[in-house]
């Protein structure tokens, strides 16, 4: 379970950040991310990075959450699959070997099924701590998302949140610059990507769409749609977390800001 080395090489060069870059990314391998988003992203020619987790209703409710082999279906179709833990709880009460453990669990479980081992992580309801990061540094991660604060208030609804600046942000706690939910609006949606610009990133987490299990972070298919028309019409360039790499160097991260939550 090799990560490929961070480091670029003298041969790589970053590529300028342009406006509109817009990462996508969904947590907890809800069905609709297979059977809904996936289709209606390919269509757009849009990438995005599926957090998946064993925790939740993933193991006993099939109608609700992707199936293994779905999840190599997305995989196959080009867009990344990131790690979610195994169980999806407060990393916080954790101690740094159950977290580990739990990471361990989602890299096998995607090697047995051809998947790359994941290279972003998504924190679960947004928990993270010190020691959280550094087991990610030490697992070689090149970037792992987190939510809207401590900068913005969080709303288990949806909201908005900071946009990414890689001159600030640690890349292993990288803000989602929008949670859309129940309370998330179309105007807070053209609000983030008026963020992505002069070097900044828009990023998006979305919970389901729809989230038939958790409804107070759910996205309607509806709401989905058009969020996804805007960027297509505003021609935003929409790409996986993964994808930074093409535009931030995640080796650099001296002096960068990292927040913890609670």
């Amino acid at each position: 379970m090799q990560k490929q080395n961070q480091k670029l090489s003298e041969t790589e060069t970053l590529q300028p950040i342009p406006d509109r870059l817009v990462v996508l990314t969904f947590d907890d391998g809800n069905k609709s991310d297979y059977t809904y988003v996936a289709p209606l992203l390919k269509r757009y020619g849009f990438g995005a990075t599926f957090f998946i987790t064993e925790g939740l209703g993933f193991l006993n409710n099939k109608d609700h959450y992707v199936t293994w082999e779905e999840i190599r279906q997305l995989h196959e179709e080009s867009f990344e699959i990131g790690n979610h833990t195994r169980h999806h709880k407060n990393i916080n009460t954790q101690s740094k070997e159950e977290f580990l453990a739990d990471l361990i669990h989602i890299d096998k479980r995607c090697e047995e099924y051809g998947i790359p081992v994941p290279e972003t992580f998504g924190y679960p309801g947004d928990s993270r701590g010190p020691e959280a990061v550094e087991v990610l540094t030490e697992k070689r991660y090149r970037f792992a998302r987190r939510g809207v604060g401590p900068e913005f208030l969080y709303d288990l609804e949806g909201g908005r949140g900071p946009a990414y600046d890689p001159d600030v942000h640690h890349p292993l706690v990288i803000p989602s610059t929008g949670v859309p939910g129940p309370n998330y609006v179309f105007d807070d949606l053209v609000w983030a990507i008026e963020q992505a610009k002069d070097g900044k990133i828009a990023v998006l987490t979305f919970h389901g769409v729809p989230a038939l299990e958790h409804p107070w972070v759910d996205t309607s298919p509806e709401q989905f749609k058009t969020y996804m028309d805007y960027l297509r019409d505003k021609n935003c360039t929409v790409i996986a977390l993964r994808d930074l790499a093409k535009y931030v160097d995640a080796s650099e991260s001296t002096g960068r800001s990292i927040t913890y939550f609670p």
